[in-house]
């Protein structure tokens, strides 16, 4: 079901296609291809982005259960996996800085401690898979993740979750800044509202990542399984 906002109709596809031409003709968009060390990174599967009814939610199903078949291949090839979320300690949300003051109403849903700021339980995430607490849109701004992967000699950085064109888009892009290959699963990221999911997933793939299906991202993790 399009979220609201979505647009529907073969118009909005033809501009697509022109576009993507337009782009091509002027060597955007080239691939840059799985490396050889991966780690998984699922961006806000929290109850406030999964649940519908709260002001920052959306409905994720599909998302979310393409990300589980990606995570239960991950564990097997003992790909490291990593999860994010992000709230707020302080009373006034002060440590969510100037940006909270974006979306102040939500923002009030990430406070520490509340069921919203648990991720969604279909993930099934064990005890020792961590997580990444965030304060802003990317998951390397104020964290230690290039450490961890640094650490483990990571090289490509798969990546799901929400929202694709606040967290997802701000994570791909901090991570092929960062050196690592950022791989964005086209079925396994979700946004509140279509358009913005479709321009977010074009951009990242004309400039900054690849932009590749589920059965990509599971073919791979299967080879590098056997090869393990």
């Amino acid at each position: 079901t399009a979220q609201p906002g979505a647009t529907t109709g073969s118009p909005a596809m033809s501009v697509s296609k022109e576009m993507e031409t337009f782009f091509k003709e002027r060597g955007f968009g080239l691939t840059l291809g799985f490396g050889e060390s991966p780690a998984l990174v699922m961006i806000d599967f929290m109850r406030a982005f999964t649940d519908p009814a709260l002001p920052l939610g959306s409905n994720l199903d599909r998302e979310l259960a393409e990300t589980v078949r990606i995570l239960g291949a991950a564990r097997e090839a003992e790909v490291p996996v990593y999860y994010t979320a992000v709230w707020y300690e302080e009373k006034d949300l002060r440590d969510g800085g100037v940006w909270v003051k974006k979306q102040l109403k939500g923002a009030q849903t990430l406070k520490a401690g509340t069921p919203e700021v648990e991720l969604d339980p279909r993930l099934g995430r064990r005890s020792e898979e961590p997580i990444i607490l965030k304060k802003y849109a990317s998951a390397f701004f104020g964290t230690d993740l290039v450490s961890r992967l640094n650490a483990r000699r990571v090289d490509t950085l798969i990546i799901t979750g929400c929202t694709t064109s606040g967290c997802v888009r701000a994570t791909a892009v901090d991570a092929v800044q960062n050196g690592f290959r950022p791989m964005v699963v086209r079925e396994a990221v979700g946004d509140r509202a279509q358009p913005a999911h479709e321009q977010s997933l074009f951009d990242l793939q004309a400039k900054y990542a690849d932009v590749v299906s589920v059965e990509e991202t599971m073919a791979y993790l299967s080879r590098l399984k056997a090869r393990r």
